[in-house]
């Protein structure tokens, strides 16, 4: 299944000019951990960067810093993992454990926007499927019990 088909595409964004201050008040605001960082290009919003709420917690907060001065293109990091929208499941699972991240942007091929896909979102996935196999075993033992009557 491509993550495409699975993922968030009401995604909560910010620019590199957004102050770490809105950025947490934007966070709260929509009930989430994380921002995506976008440029726009030719009208498409691209991402560059990720801001969590633990990144501000712990680069910000804890170190007495400013979140009213500093800005989401200070914070961010220099690189963004991404992962294609037609990738399947699997891939981007090995994808984000293999760069340590719990979160991931989904875009197409030319880099823009499409969503993005959390471990949340695949763990609720897996559970599903899970759940639909062992709904497989119970029918397909009862269908044997009823044949052998």
């Amino acid at each position: 299944m491509p993550v495409g088909d699975i993922c968030v595409r009401e995604v909560v964004t910010a620019t590199r000019d957004t102050t770490i201050q809105e950025a947490a008040l934007l966070m709260r605001e929509n009930h989430v951990g994380d921002l995506l960082v976008l440029d726009l290009v030719k009208g498409s919003r691209k991402p560059v960067g990720i801001i969590t709420d633990r990144d501000i917690v712990v680069a910000i907060v804890a170190l007495g810093l400013d979140p009213a001065v500093l800005t989401a293109g200070d914070m961010m990091g220099a690189e963004l993992e991404t992962v294609l929208e037609d990738q399947g499941v699997f891939e981007t699972i090995y994808q984000m454990r293999r760069a340590g991240i719990r979160r991931i942007p989904v875009v197409n091929k030319q880099g823009y926007l499409v969503g993005i896909i959390s471990i949340d979102d695949l763990i609720q996935l897996l559970a599903e499927e899970m759940s639909e196999l062992a709904k497989l075993i119970s029918r397909e033992q009862r269908k044997e019990a009823y044949a052998r009557r």
